[in-house]
């Protein structure tokens, strides 16, 4: 009996060293994402251009969480508000803490983009979007995003120069395959965030935004404030 049960204490011991650090987060520590978010809409085409870069942050600066750069071609249908977009994002996560190990992801998405307005000031989008991930040491799965905010300004009627605006919004995240390879297995669910934000309108095209997120994850659950700049051209 010994010699079977310690091969398997042996393997499970490990099994949690080679695990990822994201089990010992510290849930109430605080992390910050800072992020630029850019759009180009030709006034002559009915294509146009999309994209970010956001730095994460395990805690307020230097613990990396993730660096996020993303980009996308889109495309308006004629005689309507919808915008459609594919693209491409590479991701690299850093474990929670002081260790170095880094993963890697490439990553597609189609996404459909559904805004609308309720009485004359409060601005809804819905966003749809379905990822095909590429993790590194995992098999390539696919992804379900959906996406519904808020923007409400208190000063005038749109978000253009010198509004001061309210912005909530919710994503849910569900996994469409459960195997990731080598009999590992992920849960349907993924993550949920929840965010609230206020927001100035620095011109037509430059918005400022600072905010806090609750993201919940299989795992864990932390809060994140945000500082965002929007740049639309």
């Amino acid at each position: 009996m010994l010699s079977i049960a310690k091969p398997c204490i042996a393997g499970y011991l490990l099994l949690l060293l080679a695990s990822p650090a994201l089990a010992t987060v510290d849930e109430d520590e605080v992390g910050a994402w800072y992020m630029y978010m850019w759009n180009h809409d030709r006034s002559d085409s009915r294509f146009g251009l999309q994209g970010d870069v956001q730095y994460r942050n395990w805690d307020l600066l230097g613990d990396m969480e993730q660096l996020l750069i993303r980009g996308g071609l889109t495309w308006r249908p004629e005689n309507t508000p919808v915008k459609l977009t594919f693209g491409a994002a590479n991701i690299t996560t850093g474990e929670y803490g002081s260790r170095s190990r880094n993963t890697t992801e490439n990553r597609l998405y189609q996404e459909a983009l559904i805004p609308h307005r309720l009485g004359s000031r409060l601005q809804v989008t819905h966003r749809l979007r379905l990822e095909q991930r590429d993790v590194e040491g995992q098999s390539t799965r696919n992804r379900f995003r959906y996406f519904l905010a808020l923007n409400y300004p208190l000063n005038q009627d749109t978000l253009g120069r010198g509004a001061i605006y309210l912005s909530v919004y919710n994503e849910i995240f569900l996994n469409l395959e459960k195997d990731i390879g080598n009999g590992r297995r992920v849960d349907t669910y993924d993550r949920n965030r929840v965010y609230a934000a206020i927001g100035y309108g620095v011109s037509d095209s430059i918005r400022l935004q600072f905010g806090v997120m609750r993201q919940d994850t299989d795992p864990w659950a932390k809060n994140q404030l945000q500082l965002n700049l929007f740049h639309n051209f």
